[in-house]
C-alpha cells in the first residue's frame, strides 16, 4: 500500500516526524510531499536536517499569498503528483492551506485520506485555521484524533464513529522521540548564553494574539510574571 504523506508548514513537519519514522520502521511504500507554505531555510529544511528525516520527494514551492491563490496552486500541484503517484491513502495533519488542499486534492480523485490531529475546534469561525480543520474532518475516511473529547466533537458532528478512532496526539511522540536528539546539540546553550532551566521558549505566531494591540500586551505581561516565579 503505497501512502503520501503531505505537509508544508513547520508544524506538520515536526508532527508527522513520528509517523514518517514508522512508515520508515514497517517499510512501507511511502513519499513525502512539500506544498512549500513555509519554505525559508529556517522555518523548513532546518527542521528536516535536525530530525534527521528524509527529504520530500516533491517540494511543489507554492511560496506565499492570498488563501485563495495559495491553496489553489496547491490543489493544482498536489492533484498532477497525486495522479502520477496513485497512492492508497493520503495523510495530512493540522489545519493549514495545505492540509485543506492536500486532503480536497485527495478525495476528489477517490483516494482516501487521514486526518492526524482530528476533531479539534476552537468555534472561532473567523480564524482560517477553524475552517480548515471543520471542512478535512468532513471529508476525510480516517480521523485521527487525540483525545476522547475529540472524538466526542467528531461525533456531535455527525462523523461516523467507525471512522475515528483516538490516537493521542503525535506532537507527545515528538517531544518524547526528539529529546535525545536535541542532548546532542547542546552546545547551543553556550552560543546563545543561556543557563539550563533559567529560560522558557514561547511560540506566539496565532493572528488572534499578534494582530490585537491590548492582547499581545497581555501576552508580554504574563510572560514577565511567569520570569518572577
Amino acid at each position: 500500500m503505497k501512502v503520501a504523506v503531505i505537509l508544508g508548514t513547520r508544524p506538520e513537519i515536526i508532527k508527522m516526524s513520528p509517523i514518517v519514522r514508522i512508515l520508515e520502521r514497517e517499510a512501507y511504500e511511502y513519499f513525502i510531499v512539500h506544498s512549500g507554505q513555509h519554505y525559508s531555510y529556517n522555518m523548513d529544511k532546518v527542521f528536516f536536517e535536525q530530525l534527521k528525516l528524509p527529504e520530500a520527494k516533491y517540494n511543489l514551492e507554492v511560496g506565499s499569498g492570498s488563501h485563495a491563490e495559495q491553496t489553489g496552486r496547491m490543489l493544482i500541484s498536489i492533484e498532477s503528483v497525486l495522479k502520477k503517484e496513485k497512492p492508497k491513502v493520503v495523510l495530512v495533519q493540522g489545519d493549514t492551506n495545505t492540509t485543506l488542499a492536500g486532503a480536497l486534492a485527495a478525495v476528489k480523485l477517490g483516494i482516501k485520506v487521514g486526518h492526524v490531529e482530528a476533531g479539534l475546534r476552537s468555534y472561532d469561525r473567523r480564524m482560517p485555521e477553524e475552517i480548515n480543520r471543520t471542512l478535512v474532518d468532513h471529508c476525510s475516511d480516517l480521523l485521527f484524533a487525540p483525545t476522547q473529547k475529540s472524538k466526542t466533537i467528531l461525533l456531535s458532528e455527525g462523523i461516523p464513529e467507525n471512522k475515528i478512532f483516538v490516537t493521542g496526539n503525535t506532537i507527545v511522540d515528538a517531544v518524547t522521540q526528539n529529546l535525545e536528539l536535541s542532548r546532542e546539540k547542546e552546545q547551543i546553550f553556550n552560543e546563545l548564553g543561556i543557563e539550563k532551566g533559567k529560560y522558557f521558549l514561547v511560540t506566539v505566531h496565532r493572528q488572534e494574539n499578534v494582530d490585537y494591540e491590548e492582547r499581545f500586551k497581555n501576552i508580554l505581561i504574563g510572560l514577565k510574571e511567569v520570569q518572577k516565579i
